[in-house]
């Protein structure tokens, strides 16, 4: 199975094509049974991108890529976008009900790891690796 990737828009519009296209893709791939999960994951990943990469992006036409591939006993889920600034997980002591901010609490507590890549000259890759082994 060969990576796919997707290019949003930063809309509404591109948002529901990311979940569509990571949910179709999975269900491709005979793991839809991981498709809520990815679709969380890579929803908090764009949506992090689109809230605090993008603004500080250089000007021009913003771009986020998402990625899926899939790998032995997991499924690596990659959003990129033009930003520098890196990732921040503030794990909440806070209210459960705060309107921001848990994005990479969530993305923590779904994957077995993430994290981050730089990509020169600019811009940078967030990445998450969901298991996909059965629980027994």
């Amino acid at each position: 199975m060969a990576p796919a990737v997707l290019r949003i828009a930063c809309s509404a519009e591109g948002f529901a094509r990311a979940r569509i296209f990571t949910r179709d893709t999975l269900n491709g791939w005979s793991l839809g049974r991981h498709a809520d999960d990815a679709v969380l994951v890579i929803t908090e990943l764009a949506s992090n991108a689109v809230s605090h990469a993008l603004p500080s992006a250089a000007a021009g036409a913003p771009e986020i890529r998402l990625g899926l591939a899939p790998g032995p006993g997991h499924l690596m889920l990659t959003v990129s976008d033009p930003g520098d600034n890196a990732p921040v997980f503030a794990p909440s002591g806070g209210s459960a009900l705060q309107e921001h901010g848990r994005g990479l609490c969530i993305v923590d507590a779904l994957a077995e790891e993430w994290g981050w890549t730089p990509r020169p000259p600019a811009g940078k890759t967030v990445w998450a690796k969901l298991s996909t082994r059965t629980l027994t």
